[in-house]
């Protein structure tokens, strides 16, 4: 959970009073390398707004992905899992993420 910004700007006006790190620490309940977090934050922008977060893929790339579902849609996890060099449940998920469903079996089921 993120600390508000009316709350950083408190803890760093209570700084700028004079108080140490371990001071503020006791009074607010925040930990001493947030506090220098914010401060760096603060030098660095001029501002104590939460930074965005660039999360990108690792592995699979979605966009190439879903080119390869489109160009091979009878292709199983297996294969799919082969071509971008990683393992099927990695597939699972990020064809989760991208709201795509498979239905595929190796083995083929039969009632007797």
């Amino acid at each position: 959970m993120a600390y508000d910004e009316k709350y950083r700007k408190r803890v760093m006006e209570y700084i700028a009073e004079g108080h140490t790190l371990e001071e503020a620490h006791k009074v607010f309940k925040v930990g001493i390398t947030t506090i220098k977090e914010w401060k760096k934050l603060q030098a660095e922008t001029g501002g104590l707004l939460k930074r965005e977060l660039n999360r990108g893929f690792k592995k699979i790339d979605p966009e190439k992905l879903k080119a390869y579902n489109d160009e091979h849609p009878d292709a199983y996890l297996k294969e799919i899992a082969e071509e971008f060099e990683c393992d099927e449940s990695a597939i699972r998920k990020a064809l989760r993420k991208l709201k795509i469903t498979r239905k595929k079996n190796e083995r083929i089921r039969r009632t007797q």
